[in-house]
């Protein structure tokens, strides 16, 4: 496995936000991770990214334990990931941006601005490379955040809500460059709200609620089952409604 996450745990005080989940991704592998608000998702990505330090469990990338690795010895080893509301250095440009993610591989600035002009081309923001990154909108943030990530050549991205907010002329858009980056071989696990995002783009869905895994499987099948249900919308309900994108 590429990524195995044993028996995660993160709390805050006496909040268990993640409670001791079991998560193995395969290298090449699509993952989906849903769940209800409130359900971990993003502590767990914090825990796997480095930005917090697990309260128990253990974490191997690629065999390498890194449960007490900080987050630039992961982003080296591999992992990326972006955030649910994008970060950008705002008065930089959007190239500039970009070759910072770059010089974690390309220490020398000429070889860091070939690879982020080559990220920028294949994000869509060629045009925009000269422009600061204030001047961006929501989709335009989120895939500047996207061609940071990538401008490091991780093996493993991990994707929060980046979809999330947009359009869906937008959305279709995103789905296509996110094809684009399996395409390179680069594994993902997408967290996300938009179900159609899920039932298009993943391979294998994973449930989070309360801080664990309560389901695994194909998206059809972890649509419908009880158990998501009911964590979705509470007992005596029926099937979740998919949100819709054209």
């Amino acid at each position: 496995m590429l990524l195995s996450a044993e028996k995660v745990a993160k709390h805050f005080g006496s909040f268990r936000a993640v409670a001791g989940a079991d998560v193995a991704v395969a290298a090449g592998e699509i993952v989906g991770l849903i769940g209800p608000n409130g359900a971990g998702k993003s502590t767990f990505f914090n825990c796997i990214a480095g930005d917090v330090a697990p309260t128990s469990g253990r974490i191997l990338f690629d065999g390498v334990d890194v449960t007490g690795a900080p987050a630039e010895t992961r982003a080296r080893l591999g992992i990326g990931r972006t955030f649910q509301v994008p970060t950008t250095f705002e008065d930089m440009t959007i190239l500039d941006n970009v070759m910072v993610g770059a010089f974690l591989r390309h220490p020398r600035r000429g070889e860091a601005r070939d690879r982020a002009l080559e990220v920028i081309e294949m994000t869509g923001l060629k045009e925009q490379a000269g422009q600061r990154a204030r001047s961006l909108g929501t989709p335009g943030r989120k895939r500047l955040e996207i061609a940071r990530v990538l401008a490091a050549r991780p093996r493993l991205m991990l994707l929060d809500e980046a979809l999330a907010g947009l359009t869906p002329s937008e959305v279709r858009r995103a789905i296509e460059l996110v094809r684009a980056i399996h395409a390179q071989g680069i594994t993902l696990v997408i967290v996300e709200h938009i179900m159609e995002v899920i039932l298009t783009l993943a391979e294998r869905v994973l449930v989070f609620n309360q801080g664990h895994v309560i389901a695994s499987g194909t998206p059809r099948q972890v649509v419908d089952d009880p158990a998501v249900i009911e964590a979705y919308l509470g007992r005596g309900h029926g099937r979740p409604r998919r949100a819709r994108t054209p």
